[in-house]
Order: structure tokens, then C-alpha cells, then sequence
């Protein structure tokens, strides 16, 4: 049983991670980890000191477990240069606080980094409003290149056709042809996926948007810094680190908003997709990196989230999830492992660590922390 603890600053609750249901349990280990996240409250998505919080957490809990593989992923200057107006100054220097933040937490823990650019950022254009379709179009608060469109009249067709902002309309015979080898549930893709121009962003009915600034680039290759060797895929960077693990210790780090245009370590140049299609930041392109295959099908873009939705829906403190992925990087590994993030509440389910602590955040609202141990037996 997974268990999921979440701590609020004025309490903490102890969850299965499954069901949802609170219990009462007690160890060692999970008194360990209550105590770091007491100890490490989460200051929020735009506070300046959110990436600091990524390697203090970090470094609290490795001293206390002692892993040999880390996961982290380094979010605060997405999070700013997505919201706030910034002059290009002060996204240079977000990324100089970037660099030092991440290079303190190498130094000061000696594991040899991958570090792994998610994209660079550009700014917001416009949205491509679809909501007097008649069909429908759903897309996600993170996405601004691709949305799912259902059930579509001939003149949605058209509307779309003739969009200035959109790039292309894919059939889902034609994605699941690009991805025929990929694993998941093909049932949820949705009829078309809509693919916007760099820029723009889809306005879906329901969609709680904050004012946006910034917002993913094209991406078709993300940087990558490695003295492990050569890497030229997304999906090489799990069989990398899976050559080193047991033969030193490793820390998988992901900075986010960062591309080739802004990456400022060495790196190499990876394909971040297939043809037209490229991972935006998230999700799926973490578990594309963890599992060494596109990951797509099992959270799809677009797809009828909620019918889905029920009382006893299962994993209720894993967003979209139905089932903690398989084969995820640290799933097998004999050495200990972790991972702490701050940029949603994924990490969990995306890297297969025996313990993850991440931001408890949706939407920059600040809910304190959870952490969720998938392994109690590597005391």
C-alpha cells in the first residue's frame, strides 16, 4: 500500500494513496519523512525561494535515507515567467538564480547530475476561443499547443480550418498511427487533436485561466547535460541512467520553462517528439523520460475526463492518474531512491521513487505539501 501524507503547515493526515481513505499508521520511516515536511513548508509557486525549497527538502530527506538515485525538478522560474511581467533582464536573472541553485545542490550532495531542459518559454500571442463550437474542445489549464475536440460539426471544421492561430487538426487514427508502438489506452484520445501555432492557446469552455505572459515554445529538441555519454532522444535518457545506476549516484534534474535558447550548462540536443508532434512541459513528458517510451495514451490530451469522475474514484490525490504507471525509472532499482519537485503534483506517480515529496498546489493556490512513499521495506 502507498501512502500519501499531507501536510498543511497547521496539520498533517496520513492517506492511502489508493482510496483516499485516512488511517492511522505508524514507522520509522514514515515518521521521518512527517518530520521533513514539517520542517520544509512549500512557500509558494511565485515566491522567489520555491527552487531553494526544492534542494533544502532535497538534501533534508537524503540525509535521513541516504538514496542513491534523486529525482528533482526545479519549477519557480516557470511559474514567474509564465504570470508575471518580467523584463528580459529579470528572466536572465531568474536563470543565473536558477544555475546557482541547482549547481549548489550538486556540489553540496556530490551526485552526478543529468540535468534535462523541459523547454523554453515564449510569449503569449492569443487564445483561440472554441467556445461557441458545437462540438467540444477540452484542453489542459498547462497546455498551449494541443487540445482534444469531440463530436465536431462540419463548420467547426471549417472555423478551425481557417484559424489563424492554429497550426493543424490530427485525426486520431493518424496520432495513434505516429505512436502505434506507444502502450495506454487508445479509447481516450480524443476524435481530433487540435495543434496550435507558437503563441497561441486554446480558450475551452470551463477553463480557469489566470492572465498569462509566457507560455511553452516550440520545442522539438530539449538540452540535455551529461557526462554519462551520448544521449540524442528523450526517450535514451532512461537506458543512460540505467547504465549508471549501481555504479554511482545519480540525480535526474529537470529545470522547467529552460531550453535550448536559455540552457545555461553544455548540453547535447535531444528529439523531444515525432515529426509535427513534440512534448510540451509535464506530465507525459516526464513519463516519456522515465519509462524510455512516449507516454500518451494513459493521460491523452484532450480526452473525457469526467466521465471518469465517481465518488470512489481511485487515486484522488493523483489528478487524472487511474493507476500509478509501470516501469517508471526508479520502480526497479534495488538502491534507494527519492524525488522532490515544485512543479504540480505528479512526481509521485511519474518517477516510481520510494519516497516523493512535491508541492500540494493547483493553480498557484498553496495547500502545503504531500509526500507519498511507495516502499517501506529499504530500511
Amino acid at each position: 500500500m502507498s501512502l500519501a501524507i499531507i501536510d498543511a503547515r497547521e496539520w498533517q493526515n496520513v492517506f492511502d494513496l489508493r482510496t483516499g481513505a485516512k488511517i492511522v499508521e505508524e514507522s520509522p520511516l514514515l515518521g521521518m519523512v512527517r518530520e521533513v515536511q514539517a520542517r520544509r513548508p512549500y512557500p509558494g509557486d511565485m515566491d522567489s525561494s520555491g527552487n531553494r525549497w526544492v534542494s533544502d527538502t532535497a538534501l533534508d530527506l537524503m540525509n535521513r535515507y541516504d538514496p542513491s538515485f534523486v529525482f528533482l525538478t526545479y519549477a519557480q522560474q516557470f511559474f514567474s515567467g509564465r504570470y508575471s511581467i518580467q523584463t528580459e533582464k529579470e528572466w536572465g536573472d531568474a536563470i543565473t538564480d536558477l544555475y546557482r541553485e541547482v549547481e549548489r545542490f550538486i556540489n553540496l550532495s556530490g551526485f552526478t547530475p543529468v540535468i534535462v531542459g523541459t523547454g523554453d518559454m515564449t510569449p503569449f500571442v492569443d487564445f483561440i476561443d472554441v467556445t461557441q463550437l458545437k462540438g467540444l474542445v477540452l484542453a489542459t489549464h498547462w497546455s498551449a499547443r494541443y487540445a482534444g475536440l469531440h463530436e465536431p460539426s462540419s463548420g467547426d471544421l471549417k472555423y478551425l480550418d481557417a484559424h489563424s492561430g492554429i497550426e493543424r487538426i490530427v485525426h486520431r487514427d493518424d496520432f495513434l498511427r505516429l505512436f502505434a508502438e506507444s502502450s495506454g489506452d487508445r479509447s481516450r484520445v480524443p476524435e481530433y487533436l487540435l495543434v496550435a501555432k507558437e503563441g497561441y492557446m486554446f480558450r475551452t469552455v470551463g477553463g480557469a485561466f489566470r492572465r498569462v505572459r509566457r507560455v511553452p515554445a516550440q520545442s522539438f529538441f530539449i538540452p540535455v547535460a551529461t557526462e554519462m555519454g551520448e544521449v540524442s532522444t528523450i526517450t535514451g535518457i532512461r537506458g543512460l541512467i540505467d547504465s549508471g545506476i549501481g555504479k554511482r549516484k545519480i540525480a535526474l534534474i529537470m529545470v522547467e520553462g529552460i531550453g535550448l535558447r536559455d540552457f545555461p550548462w553544455a548540453s547535447q540536443r535531444c528529439d523531444n517528439g515525432r515529426e509535427w508532434f513534440y512534448h510540451e512541459p509535464g506530465d507525459g513528458q516526464y513519463l516519456t523520460i522515465s519509462t524510455g517510451r512516449h507516454q500518451l495514451f494513459d493521460y491523452p490530451t484532450g480526452y473525457k475526463y469526467f466521465e471518469e469522475d465517481a465518488e470512489k474514484k481511485e487515486f484522488p490525490f493523483s489528478g487524472y492518474f487511474r493507476s500509478v504507471p509501470e516501469d517508471t525509472l526508479a520502480e526497479r532499482y534495488d538502491v534507494r531512491s527519492i524525488s522532490v519537485g515544485n512543479r504540480s503534483m505528479f512526481m509521485h506517480m511519474a518517477t516510481g521513487t520510494d519516497i516523493s515529496i512535491e508541492c500540494f498546489a493547483r493553480n498557484l493556490f498553496n495547500q502545503g505539501t504531500m509526500a507519498v512513499i511507495h516502499r517501506m521495506n529499504k530500511i
